[in-house]
């Protein structure tokens, strides 16, 4: 805000701020394609940034509103939208990340925003405390209450190489979880559910009998992260397995350029590796695995910035399974981001989350969004946790869509009451 009231080449600066803030924050997309397509990226999102230009003639208080605009445009627009960036997956920290609860995700981010306008506003010698009035939710009581817990084992099994070719050798990767859960069963044989991150099943389990075999050999209850085919096309899913029946569920919000290339033609002209992937389908049905008192919500990795998505999977579940697969992005930042944004969501909707990876970080985070357990990277380890089951809705899932009609009309009354400090 400072540097884009005093300076007078205002796209400049906005321009240099949106490729630097997104080129640090993805710089982990390179690891293992090259620079091009991160750059693609951290250019084609700078784009989305460049109308906050348009504060120099609203004034610098609409900042706020101008951020959150394009912020809700870039969690949409294109191919489904790219949210990883929004700010309030920075703020998993912060004192008022309790903010979530009420605002969501979005407001998270334009409390976030408020503060620091109110923070500007001081250096101009100016003092105006409704941008700050919003911070009164984190004084309000929320008593949520477990109703029931269940005893669960994350299995984070590790695999053979890191890269783009993590499963290159073919049921390595299952075996990895296979020797890891019963390992882990060893040392806490009373659980009701074992989890398996996305891909721990590298091979389609319907199909293969050694497979199969392996799976019907635990006396456990397994959700696990498989590929499957059916159809001639491929799904990725999670699988409630047990020895008498599996259920499906197939993800919906593919990840683009990972799971499928739009505009393939042109994206093989900037490189050639898109021709090694095989475009998913997507689900179309939403699934809650049930295991006695617990209702669980698989959020397949992308899945996780999808705000609809979530807020679907939360009201229809008492806790969340979060399986991810990081192997493809080495030892970079993703993976902490995405326990940062998955602390958030569980703030968000009220939920324990049990957030499980291939190579880590894998972690059980409860409703305030605290790490209560985590792994370390690239290694095979285990999580066992007591988590309690919560039939509450958050203050943002019972009001739905309002949640982000309140925050936006919040923020216009910031730009406008305080229309006077035009710069």
């Amino acid at each position: 805000m400072y540097a884009l009231n005093r300076s007078e080449k205002k796209l400049l600066v906005v321009g240099v701020f949106a490729l630097t803030f997104n080129a640090m924050l993805l710089h982990w997309t390179s690891i293992y394609v090259g620079s091009t397509p991160w750059l693609i990226l951290a250019l084609g999102l700078s784009v989305f940034y460049l109308p906050l230009v348009t504060v120099a003639r609203w004034g610098i208080t609409a900042y706020p509103l101008v951020f959150i605009v394009l912020e809700q445009v870039r969690n949409r627009f294109p191919f489904g939208g790219f949210g990883w960036a929004r700010l309030a997956y920075s703020q998993a920290d912060a004192p008022y990340a309790v903010v979530a609860r009420y605002g969501g995700a979005v407001g998270l981010s334009a409390i976030t925003l408020l503060i620091a306008l109110f923070i500007f506003q001081i250096t101009q010698h100016k003092m105006n405390v409704l941008p700050l009035i919003p911070l009164l939710l984190v004084l309000l009581p929320l008593n949520i209450t477990s109703t029931n817990s269940t005893k669960v084992l994350l299995i984070q099994g590790n695999v053979p190489q890191l890269g783009l070719d993590f499963n290159s050798r073919a049921t390595q990767v299952f075996f990895n979880h296979v020797k890891e859960t019963k390992k882990a069963l060893t040392q806490y044989p009373d659980v009701d559910f074992v989890l398996w991150p996305e891909n721990a099943v590298d091979v389609d389990p319907f199909r293969y009998d050694t497979v199969n075999k392996a799976l019907n050999e635990f006396d456990k209850p397994l959700i696990i992260g498989a590929i499957i085919d059916k159809n001639h096309k491929i799904y990725n899913v999670s699988i409630l397995w047990t020895k008498h029946m599996q259920s499906v569920y197939s993800k919906m919000h593919l990840t683009p350029f990972g799971e499928y290339i739009p505009f393939r033609s042109l994206a093989s002209k900037i490189s050639p590796l898109v021709n090694d992937v095989r475009d998913f389908s997507p689900g179309n049905q939403e699934k809650t695995f049930t295991i006695g008192a617990v209702r669980i919500a698989p959020i397949i990795c992308y899945e996780l910035l999808d705000d609809q998505l979530l807020e679907k999977a939360a009201k229809s579940s008492n806790i969340l399974a979060v399986q991810t697969n990081s192997a493809t992005f080495g030892r970079s930042a993703e993976s902490a981001q995405q326990l940062s944004i998955t602390r958030i969501r569980a703030i968000e909707h009220s939920r324990n989350v049990l957030s499980v990876s291939t190579t880590g970080y894998s972690a059980l985070i409860d409703y305030t969004g605290k790490v209560v357990q985590s792994t370390s990277m690239a290694t095979a380890q285990h999580l066992y946790g007591q988590v309690g089951l919560i039939e509450q809705r958050s203050p943002r899932d019972r009001y739905g869509d309002w949640a982000l009609v309140m925050v936006l009309i919040w923020l216009l009354l910031v730009a406008t009451r305080a229309y006077g400090y035009r710069r």
